[in-house]
Order: C-alpha cells, then structure tokens, then sequence
C-alpha cells in the first residue's frame, strides 16, 4: 500500500468513527516510522478503545508482518484494548478482524483475503455495536 493511500484510507476511518457521534479516533504519530508498537488508530466511545492496524488492498490477498500483528497484541494488552486489523478493499467497505480470525497459509504467514474478512470479519456498524449480523457460513 502506498503511503498516500494509507494515510487516506485511515483519514476516511477516522471520520466514520466521528460520523456516529459517539466515537473518537486518531491517527497514532509515528505509526509504521517508528521501532515500538504503535497502531495506525486508536479509537473509543468511554467504554471500549480500539487499537487498529490498517491495510488498503486493490484486490485479492494481503499478506501479513508477523512482527507487526506482535506488535499490536503487545501495544493492546499495555493500553488496555482491543487489537483490531482494519482492511479495505477498493469499492468495497471495510472489514474489521481480530489477529485470531486471520487466515494462514501453508506456510503459517498470516493473510487476509476477500473470503477470508467476509466469512470472520465484522464490518464497522458490527465494530462498534451498532448491530451484529448473522452469517450464514
């Protein structure tokens, strides 16, 4: 993902958060530049905080730093909340995963792919209880 469309896709986030009127978020400084865990958003409504690594994906799989989901697990049980990873996929919405629900590759390097968020994913309303929808899967 390029630094621009990273940058955009995070700023569209931070304004669904505040579109809901119950919702803060912002963009961590340093995020990705710098060598501590540090998410891309940190997100929160005075009951839950969210910590969220995004990633922009054209089309088909993304694969994973295993360093930087570590780094999101370490950075969420510090700070007291909830590792999220924020995808999203060109003309589509976004999907939201736990590090647990990511798929794995042969291999074991962690991915996500179109299937994958659809089937484990929540997508935003889902994130921040606004509903929860059945799947049917």
């Amino acid at each position: 993902m390029s630094k621009s469309k990273g940058t955009r896709v995070e700023r569209e986030l931070i304004y669904m958060f505040y579109d809901t009127g119950l919702w803060m978020a912002f963009r961590a400084a340093g995020s990705g530049s710098i060598h501590l865990p540090c998410p891309d958003l940190i997100a929160g409504n005075g009951k839950r905080v969210l910590a969220i690594e995004c990633k922009a994906v054209g089309k088909g799989s993304r694969y994973l730093d295993e360093q930087q989901i570590k780094e999101l697990l370490e950075f969420s049980r510090k700070f007291g909340a909830e590792p999220w990873i924020g995808i999203r996929y060109d003309n589509l919405k976004w999907f939201f995963l736990n590090p647990e629900n990511l798929g794995k590759s042969k291999k074991g390097t962690s991915f996500i792919s179109l299937e994958v968020a659809q089937k484990n994913g929540l997508k935003f309303d889902e994130l921040i209880g606004l509903f929860k929808q059945k799947k049917l899967y």
